[in-house]
């Protein structure tokens, strides 16, 4: 006995309906009819090329899981052009109109089992799903630590499908922190998972909202952004610039928390501090999220991503190694961001690479010292001089062979604002302090950063003494 697939259709539909809502129901599901099934060959009619074009890409994989779940096994499922009258919801067909071919150039064919692949071929690649995740960017190679692991770990959680009674998650930091990297492994995670992901800048959502208002096409917008399960926004912070867009970005997230779907946001600062045209009404929704912040790296999480990044990078390049001390080095960088370290080893590992000369401390130095530009202006004899005031000693003290506490301590102090505060090399700075040989000058600055994290009074020293230096007035 042939399948009823009249019984089928009304069946799959009803499905669907229960599975995304009704409002994508009635955008997309809704204006579809069964126009043909001669041998079991589904034929799927819309009413307008736009809507085919949609739904060939976007809903054919659902709509045949919807079939199978429903105990019926089409040979195939095509979306073609709507030859009949737009049919009531019920979406029967006319008798006759069961054998009726549709016109070839009309029929958007995808053979049965095919997953949604975002843009047809051939069709505009500038809408809102064309961006590219990065496959690298995952929550493997996330390097956690103290400042970020709790942000690393909500965010794991919540594009692995915990925490499902929270439909936000607000991850911000500072830039270069690893937001990003992030909302890209949640993206990867969610896609994994079957659900369709939606990954935009704040901008992309900007210049296309803007675009639909000056077209009167908002509807279309809205329609396409909310057959997403899942939205993820990068930089917040530059949709503050129009009220227009913020309006229609709280409108946004109110109707993916009406149709319990998932929203991941990053941006530069926390709801509370942003600014521009978000109203309070924003930033009260985007609170009512789980809201985490990542912090700067510390050192040693800052020398982790070095070392995976260098074990990334002689994976394709054996022949690449930058030594440890040399990695140590750009970890020192207090205030440098992971990305500015990255771009500082990838220019070193580049110069290795195509000079085939080892990256000596100096090669490294030299790098560190050209990134910023022209850098601070504070000399080596400047800080030896007002440390040596503030530890009523004599700037010759520092040059002596002297090893007792009161001067040993201020000479580490000296050479670890020497290190902080100018663009000079390890060697160069222990030339300054008597000839003392760059390891020495290495192991103050280590003893320096150690004895600031466990004594804060001693931590106040040094932070008054580093913002002495580097008013010029002062000096």
């Amino acid at each position: 006995m042939p399948p009823d697939w009249h019984a089928a259709w009304t069946a799959v539909r009803e499905r669907m309906r229960r599975e995304l809502g009704d409002p994508v129901f009635e955008a997309w599901i809704s204006p579809l009819s069964l126009e043909s099934f001669d041998a079991d060959e589904l034929k799927i009619g819309a009413t307008k090329p736009f809507v085919r074009n949609w739904v060939a890409n976007h809903y054919v994989a659902r709509i045949e899981k919807a079939f199978l779940a429903e105990g019926f096994h089409p040979a195939s499922l095509s979306i073609v052009m709507a030859a009949t009258p737009a049919p009531a919801i019920g979406g029967a067909i006319p008798r006759q109109a069961q054998h009726q071919e549709p016109p070839a150039a009309s029929v958007s064919y995808l053979p049965p089992r095919s997953e949604s692949r975002g843009l047809a071929q051939g069709e505009d690649d500038k809408g809102l799903w064309n961006r590219m995740l990065h496959p690298q960017q995952t929550f493997e190679s996330f390097i956690p630590g103290p400042s970020n692991e709790f942000g690393h770990g909500a965010a794991r959680a919540f594009a692995s499908g915990e925490q499902a009674d929270i439909p936000l998650l607000y991850i911000h930091g500072g830039f270069g922190f690893g937001k990003t990297h992030l909302l890209n492994a949640a993206a990867l995670e969610f896609r994994k998972r079957g659900k369709r992901t939606l990954f935009l800048r704040a901008e992309d959502f900007m210049r296309h909202f803007l675009g639909a208002l000056y077209r009167k096409d908002t509807l279309a917008f809205k329609e396409e952004l909310r057959t997403a399960e899942v939205l993820i926004i990068d930089d917040l912070q530059h949709i503050c610039r129009s009220a227009s867009t913020a309006a229609e970005f709280l409108y946004t997230v109110n109707a993916f928390a009406d149709l319990r779907r998932r929203v991941v946001i990053a941006a530069d600062r926390a709801p509370g501090a942003l600014e521009g045209g978000l109203g309070a009404d924003v930033k009260s929704r985007l609170a009512g999220g789980l809201v985490v912040g990542l912090d700067k790296p510390e050192r040693e999480t800052r020398l982790a991503i070095l070392k995976s990044r260098a074990a990334e990078f002689s994976r394709h390049k054996p022949e690449v190694v930058l030594p440890d001390m040399v990695l140590e080095r750009i970890a020192d960088l207090e205030d440098a961001s992971p990305r500015e370290m990255i771009a500082i080893f990838t220019k070193l590992a580049t110069y290795a690479d195509l000079t085939k000369k080892p990256v000596t401390l100096e090669v490294a130095e030299e790098a560190v010292g050209l990134r910023g530009g022209p850098g601070v202006k504070t000399s080596i004899e400047d800080i030896q001089r007002k440390t040596a005031e503030f530890y009523k000693l004599e700037v010759k003290d520092f040059h002596s062979p002297q090893r007792a506490r009161r001067v040993a301590r201020p000479r580490q102090v000296a050479m670890y604002l020497s290190r902080k505060l100018t663009t000079r090399s390890l060697p160069e700075i222990g030339r300054r302090f008597g000839g003392r040989d760059h390891t020495t000058v290495l192991h103050a600055c280590r003893r320096i950063e150690a004895l600031i994290v466990e004594d804060a009074m001693f931590r106040q020293e040094v932070d008054f003494l580093s913002q002495m230096l580097q008013r010029k007035g002062d000096l």
